[in-house]
C-alpha cells in the first residue's frame, strides 16, 4: 500500500537539511568537496545499518548488492511536496481519478480478469469493484508501477532520520524481501517513499499481506495481476473489511434535514427520509455515517466502516472517495449526481493553516496545524459549528473561517 498521506505529507526539515549536501542554493551543482562529504555520511550511515541487517537474517553479499552504486535520490524532495489529495479540491482529484481513459482501460482490464476477480471476491469477501478501484487509484490497473528503485528510496528517506525511523525499518524489511529472492533488485521498483507493486504496497505490508494469488509458490505483486489482487483484498480484509457490507453510496436528504445526525443505522437513516440516489434499497442491517466532502449545499454519502478501512490503504477521504467511486463506475454505477461548490473560493494554505490554529486556540482541533484538511479538521469543523449553532456539516470554508475570526 501506499504510505498513509499522514505520514509522507509532512516533509520534515531533516529531509531538506539531509540533502542540502548534494544540491546546491537554486539547483545549481554544489562544489565536489560538498558532494564528497555527503556522499561519506550517506556510507557511514549505509554501514551503520548492516548490524540490524544482519540480525534480521540478511547476508553480507544480499547487503552488499542492495547498496551497490546507491545515492541519495535528490528528486524525492520535490516528489514529497506533491500532495493533491490533500490540496486539490475533491471534486477536482475525483475528476482526475475517473477519466474516460481510465474507465476504459478499468473495463478492460475487469472483463480479462473477471475469473481470478471472482476467486478473490469469494475467497476474501472484499468487493471486486473496490480491488479494481484500488488497482486503477495506484498504477492505472498496472501500467506503471514506478520506476525508482525502492532501496535507494526508503534509504534517502532514512538517512535523513525522518519520522521516526519508519523508513529506516521499511529499509530494513526491503532488505529481508531481496534476501527471500522474492523479487531482484532490477525489478524491485516503486515510488519515492518506497510503495512498490501493482497496488503499492510498502515493505512491512508485502511481509504482512502478500499472498500467492496464482499459487506458483511466488509471492509476486510485481508481475502478477493475481497476486496484486489477492494481496490488496488480504490487505483490507486482514484491516476489518466487513463482507457484505457495501463501503457506502450518495443519498438524498429532505427537506428541513436535521444535520446533527451523524452515525446510526440504516433503519433509522432511512426513518429520518435519507433515500439513496440510485433507487436501491438501504441495506438490511449495518451503521454508516453521513460524509458532506462539499459541505451542506454539495453531494451527500452514507459511509461505512468499509470505508475507514479503504482509508487504511490511504488516510484521504479524497483517495478513498476515488477508489471506491471509481471501482463503482466500472460495474456500471452512476456519476456522482449531487452538484459540487465549484463556484465557491477555496481557502488557500495559509487560511487552512489558520483556520486549524484558531480551532486549536478554541480547544476543537489536535493535531498539526499544516493547512492538510482531512477527518480531525472536518470532526473539528463540526463540533465548532455545533457550538455556534451553524450547519455542522464539517465543512472548511470562508463562513467557517470568518465565524472563527468573529469569535473570542
Amino acid at each position: 500500500m501506499r504510505q498513509p498521506l499522514s505520514l509522507v505529507c509532512r516533509l520534515s526539515g531533516a529531509l531538506l537539511l539531509g540533502l542540502s549536501l548534494t544540491v546546491g542554493a537554486g539547483g545549481s551543482v554544489p562544489p565536489v568537496q560538498a558532494q564528497e562529504s555527503s556522499q561519506a555520511g550517506f556510507q557511514r550511515f549505509v554501514q551503520g545499518l548492516w548490524p540490524a541487517a544482519k540480525a534480521r537474517g540478511v547476508s553480507r553479499a544480499t547487503f552488499e548488492e542492495a547498496f551497490r552504486g546507491v545515492e541519495p535520490d535528490t528528486k524525492i524532495i520535490a516528489l514529497t511536496k506533491k500532495q493533491s489529495e490533500f490540496v486539490r479540491p475533491i471534486w477536482d482529484y475525483i475528476n482526475g481519478a475517473i477519466s474516460a481513459q481510465r474507465l476504459k482501460r478499468g473495463q478492460e482490464m475487469a472483463a480479462e480478469w473477471s475469473k481470478t476477480l471472482a476467486v478473490v471476491e469469494q475467497t476474501y469477501g472484499v468487493p471486486r469493484s473496490v480491488v479494481l478501484g484500488i488497482w486503477g487509484m495506484e498504477t492505472n490497473f498496472g501500467s506503471f508501477t514506478g520506476s525508482i528503485y525502492a532501496v535507494r528510496a526508503l534509504a534517502t528517506l532514512a538517512y535523513t532520520g525522518y519520522q521516526d525511523d519508519f523508513f529506516k525499518e521499511e529499509l530494513l524489511t526491503a532488505l529481508q524481501i531481496l534476501e527471500g529472492e522474492h523479487i531482484d533488485r532490477s525489478k524491485m521498483l516503486g515510488s519515492w517513499a518506497g510503495a512498490m507493486g501493482q497496488t503499492q504496497f510498502m515493505p512491512s505490508s508485502f511481509m504482512k499481506f502478500a499472498v500467492d494469488g496464482n499459487r506458483d509458490g511466488i509471492r509476486d505483486i510485481w508481475s502478477s495481476v493475481p497476486d496484486a489482487m489477492a494481496s490488496t483484498a488480504n490487505y483490507l480484509r486482514q484491516h476489518g473489511w466487513e463482507a457484505g457490507l457495501p463501503w457506502g453510496f450518495e443519498v438524498a436528504l429532505p427537506r428541513g434535514f436535521d444535520y446533527r445526525h451523524l452515525r446510526q443505522d440504516f433503519a433509522r437513516w432511512q426513518a429520518v427520509g435519507v433515500r439513496r440516489v440510485d433507487g436501491r434499497a438501504m441495506p438490511r442491517s449495518g451503521e454508516a455515517s453521513l460524509f458532506l466532502p462539499g459541505g451542506a449545499g454539495g453531494p451527500a454519502f452514507l459511509v461505512t466502516r468499509n470505508y475507514d478501512v479503504i482509508k487504511a490503504y490511504n488516510s484521504s477521504d479524497a483517495y478513498a472517495m476515488g477508489v471506491a467511486h471509481l471501482g463503482d463506475r466500472l460495474l456500471g454505477g452512476s456519476p456522482i449526481q449531487g452538484a459540487w461548490p465549484k463556484d465557491q473560493p477555496m481557502l488557500d494554505k495559509d487560511q487552512r493553516q489558520e483556520l486549524q490554529e484558531r480551532l486549536a486556540g478554541l480547544g476543537f482541533y489536535e493535531g498539526n496545524t499544516d493547512g492538510k484538511l482531512g477527518s480531525k479538521t472536518r470532526k473539528a469543523v463540526r463540533n465548532f459549528q455545533l457550538r455556534r449553532g451553524l450547519i455542522p456539516d464539517g465543512y472548511a470554508d470562508y463562513a467557517v473561517l470568518r465565524e472563527l475570526r468573529a469569535t473570542r
